[in-house]
């Protein structure tokens, strides 16, 4: 099934500039898969190389962090948008 996919701006360059690609997946583990593997500029940006969620992304199945369900064995249905967004880090002293 297809899922459509949101970019940061950061990760844009690598997709002619795209703020959303359409791939096709039944996981979001195989969707960020086949991200990368059409879009090679993406290597090491979205997964390691080990095939793990880079610890700086963080990535969202409509509204859910990937990493509080069943991370990258997520199952998919049909409708649903992935979000891709840079971790933020930092606060107040």
């Amino acid at each position: 099934m297809s899922v459509e996919l949101r970019l940061p701006t950061l990760l844009r360059p690598a997709v002619n500039g795209s703020a959303t690609v359409t791939i096709e997946g039944e996981t979001v583990g195989e969707v960020l898969r086949t991200l990368v593997a059409e879009h090679p500029g993406l290597s090491g940006q979205v997964l390691t190389d080990d095939g793990s969620l880079h610890r700086f992304v963080n990535v969202y199945l409509n509204d859910d962090d990937v990493r509080y369900l069943d991370q990258l064995d997520t199952k998919l249905a049909p409708g649903d948008t992935i979000s891709i967004l840079p971790a933020v880090a930092g606060g107040a002293n």
